[in-house]
């Protein structure tokens, strides 16, 4: 455990940036998936507006820094890949 003051702060502030992580990447997982389902069922419109929120999130999570720009660039290209055949 942290025992000098600025250690402490600096697990404080570690804590709170790993729970925000996992919250933003939690939320990219469920948009991935919600554009994997609509595919699966062959929904051209719904598969369409979900990669467009996934899109989104994906981004944001680059640019916030919580994926790596590249890790965002690829899944974004697989799921276009996907989505793209439906129509």
């Amino acid at each position: 455990m942290a025992t000098h003051k600025s250690a402490e702060k600096r697990a404080r502030q570690n804590k709170k940036r790993r729970q925000r992580n996992a919250a933003v990447k939690s939320g990219v997982k469920t948009r991935v998936k919600d554009v994997l389902g609509a595919v699966e069922g062959k929904k051209n419109d719904d598969a369409r507006k979900s990669l467009a929120e996934a899109i989104v999130v994906i981004d944001k999570a680059a640019s916030k820094g919580v994926l790596h720009k590249n890790t965002a660039s690829r899944k974004i290209s697989r799921l276009t890949r996907k989505v793209n055949p439906l129509g």
